[in-house]
């Protein structure tokens, strides 16, 4: 997904996508925020972290994530098969490629999304993407109420919301993005009604500990809707240009900002001394100061180039040749 910041002249197809690069981008700014204390276990336990991080970020932003790379995945293919009669050889090599980045990664960080992604794109999303959408579609949902079931975290959902953003790419989610403000609030209000019925169980204790993990991962779900469908709809506000044009560019360099925060916070957590600590709210300013940078450079670097420096190097891998990456040299 490569597609330029919207501009008044941009393309209907430009718009859409940077949509979904600016919810992308919105995403990351609140998964910074659980990678930090995650990371190389350099804050204490998560569950001591204040009642606004563990209701308003802990788990509501990786769903939206998964989503969006199953969705991706699905534009990538489609996008590969106007190159090549085999796309999906370039995307079995994408997808090792990221494997290898995720297996370095997880030496800075432990538990980090890029491996997982990697095997359930080979394993689940390569085979899946020789059937239909409607399959598909359910097949996701299946998968993804069975995730829930199961109860074992946030990695439990991941197959289930990459075939269901697969599916939605089949089904022309992006072209008819548009046309789904009625759509959008629908799915908004039933996120909103869910979360408040999930929240009200989890406080009560209802169903103990074994239930109670599988509730709290519906409520997470259910945030992670409201705050998808919500950030879509103020797109199409007046506030939208201004959004896109903060959100999309850090979005389309998804890869390199999230890796960069890591070498940052892990070089930058040492030093203010956060390993092991409660410093909730020095973590919190760190994670704002490395997102500033990342909002401020990121459009800079793009306006010069066409893509991020990795993403850059996985699409090279990805098709096995060179691809010029300064915008003037740019064939699209």
């Amino acid at each position: 997904m490569t597609a330029q910041v919207t501009g008044t002249g941009a393309s209907p197809t430009t718009r859409r996508i940077a949509a979904l690069d600016a919810l992308r981008g919105f995403a990351l700014c609140g998964i910074i925020f659980i990678n930090i204390p995650q990371t190389m276990n350099m804050m204490a336990d998560i569950s001591r972290a204040p009642e606004g991080v563990r209701l308003f970020v802990l788990g509501r932003f990786y769903p939206i994530f998964y989503l969006l790379f199953g969705l991706g995945f699905g534009l990538f293919l489609r996008s590969a098969s106007r190159r090549t009669a085999k796309p999906r050889v370039p995307m079995t090599r994408r997808l090792l490629a990221l494997g290898v980045l995720g297996a370095l990664h997880h030496l800075l960080q432990p538990g980090e999304v890029l491996l997982p992604f990697a095997i359930t794109g080979l394993v689940v999303l390569l085979p899946l993407s020789y059937a239909p959408a409607r399959v598909n579609l359910v097949l996701g949902a299946v998968l993804t109420v069975v995730g829930v079931l199961l109860g074992v975290g946030g990695f439990g959902v991941l197959p289930g919301l990459f075939v269901l953003g697969f599916a939605l790419a089949q089904a022309g989610f992006a072209e008819h993005l548009p046309r789904l403000g009625t759509a959008l609030g629908v799915a908004a209000a039933g996120c909103a009604v869910l979360a408040v019925v999930t929240y009200v169980l989890v406080v009560s204790g209802t169903g103990g500990e074994f239930l109670g993990r599988r509730i709290g991962l519906a409520f997470s779900m259910s945030m992670a809707g409201l705050y998808a469908a919500v950030f879509l709809l103020l797109l199409r506000t007046s506030a939208g240009p201004a959004l896109s044009a903060v959100l999309a560019p850090l979005g389309r360099m998804a890869l390199t900002n999230y890796l960069a925060a890591t070498v940052l916070f892990v070089t930058f957590g040492a030093v203010l001394g956060l390993h092991g600590s409660d410093r909730w709210a020095t973590a919190a300013l760190l994670g704002v100061a490395i997102l500033a940078v990342q909002v401020l450079w990121s459009p800079l670097w793009l306006r010069r180039f066409g893509y991020g420096p990795l993403e850059w190097l996985w699409r090279m891998v990805t098709y096995w040749r060179r691809i010029p990456i300064r915008r003037e040299a740019d064939p699209r």
